[in-house]
């Protein structure tokens, strides 16, 4: 660790510490803020010069008393994207950025300072220490997978609500892990599969719901072709921790030899540091839409039978969840899919009609005609200010976002158990009830990985 990083992250935790401290350790930090506000409320009568009305949350400001504070946990690619769209909310601020790599939480703070006009946000290489801040009310998880679900728990243990990029774990026992911890702490969680926020989308649900199908038959789940990577890239000398710290990067994952192309991103595909064989990828986002089209967010299919181009789920309904397989994301598309309406396509096929929707577009088919759809509205897939939105009303009300640790969970165990179907390359059966497999120690045996303790 830098000079530099020790001396912010000790006057970051002072500085907690000394807030916390000023007002007594019976009353949270935002009731303190707000009577720090309503003092300076008082004094602005008599001296209306001193305070400026923004502070007070007038002229259409935000009070600092009424900001969600925002802790980040691994600033890459897609956290720069959604961190983003977090800040262009008027009641949220980032306070703190913890990442193993010093490049990532330096060009993150870069961004958090431009974004927020000061220079406010510290850098935290453990996001342990960062945690132990009183004064952080939220955080993003946008690690790799490996460390999604134990810095979800972690940070729920410490008292914060947990906005998870997807997937949420590595496991079906580190999803119930998860979700189980979120029930106990009374925290408020969001998965990352922000489609569920996205009006499109929600208009192919609703047209499910409410019976515009007909009966429904079958749902359509564009999925990553699986893979099951496993060979080790070479080793290369460890680089300082202060540069980037290769045992916490690995986390729970086994070990092996440090490698800059891990750490560039390119983990992926290694089955060591990805959810399901690469099919919770897209999976992550698909299966959910399918789960909440078929009104089955309290369950799974109860059959999987993997196939060369896909694998068929079914549930105990009747309806059928198939899984396509797709070579890339912008090519060697199965011929099922409209190629132009984007990324991470679901259909959903009824008695009387169907609807396919992806990230940049959605077709509604009834009657075997094609019907007008330029009044339904449309955002890029891929946008998450939406989902933060209904995330952060959610910590300010206590109600259950719209992907909560429950819908997460399901979600998340079917599109494990169908790629253990691939994986084992048979016909399983699973207890949506026990969460098992019936008749099959092997397929079992999968629940769980092996976890590396040494992080800790």
């Amino acid at each position: 660790m830098s000079n530099g990083d020790s001396d912010k992250i000790e006057n970051g935790q002072e500085a907690a510490q000394a807030k916390t401290a000023a007002v007594g350790h019976d009353v949270t930090r935002r009731q303190a803020l707000a009577g720090m506000a309503l003092g300076a409320a008082g004094a602005a009568a008599a001296f209306p010069t001193i305070v400026p009305s923004r502070v007070l949350g007038r002229d259409g400001a935000i009070a600092p008393s009424d900001k969600i504070n925002l802790g980040v946990i691994g600033i890459g690619p897609r956290c720069t994207y959604v961190l983003t769209s977090m800040l262009g909310l008027s009641d949220v601020r980032c306070v703190a950025i913890a990442d193993v790599q010093k490049s990532r939480r330096e060009a993150g703070k870069s961004l958090v300072d431009k974004l927020s006009g000061n220079s406010d946000c510290v850098l935290y290489r453990d996001m342990r220490d960062m945690l132990a801040r009183k004064d952080i009310d939220a955080v993003i998880v946008a690690t790799g997978d490996r460390w999604h679900t134990p810095a979800s728990i972690l940070a729920a243990e410490a008292g914060k609500d947990v906005y998870c990029e997807k997937p949420c774990g590595l496991s079906i026992k580190n999803v119930q892990d998860l979700a189980a911890t979120m029930k106990r702490t009374e925290r408020i969680f969001q998965a990352g599969t922000q489609r569920r926020s996205v009006p499109q989308f929600q208009t192919a649900v609703e047209m499910a719901h409410t019976g515009k199908l007909g009966k429904l038959a079958t749902l359509y789940a564009s999925v990553y072709q699986p893979e099951l990577g496993n060979a080790w890239l070479p080793g290369e000398p460890t680089p300082p921790a202060d540069v980037c710290d290769w045992n916490l990067w690995l986390g729970p994952a086994p070990w092996r030899p440090y490698n800059s192309t891990y750490v560039a991103g390119k983990w992926r595909g290694q089955y060591d540091f990805e959810s399901g064989a690469r099919l919770l990828d897209w999976g992550a986002h698909t299966v959910d839409m399918c789960q909440w089209a078929n009104s089955a967010d309290g369950t799974t299919p109860v059959e999987f039978v993997p196939g060369p181009t896909g694998i068929t789920c079914t549930y105990a309904n009747g309806v059928k969840l198939v899984l396509d397989f797709l070579k890339t994301p912008f090519g060697d598309r199965s011929p099922n899919w409209n190629t132009k309406l984007g990324l991470c396509p679901v259909r959903f096929v009824g008695s009387e009609g169907s609807v396919e929707v992806g990230d940049d577009g959605i077709e509604v088919k009834l009657g075997g005609v094609i019907s007008p759809t330029e009044k339904i509205k449309k955002t890029r897939g891929i946008d998450a200010q939406l989902h933060a939105r209904n995330f952060f009303d959610c910590v300010r009300s206590r109600k259950p976002t719209i992907t909560n640790a429950q819908v997460m969970l399901n979600s998340h165990i079917a599109s494990f158990a169908a790629s253990f179907s691939w994986i084992l390359g048979r016909k399983l059966v699973f207890d949506p009830v026990k969460n098992e497999f019936v008749g099959d120690a092997e397929a079992n045996s999968l629940r769980s990985r092996p976890e590396r303790d040494c992080w800790a």
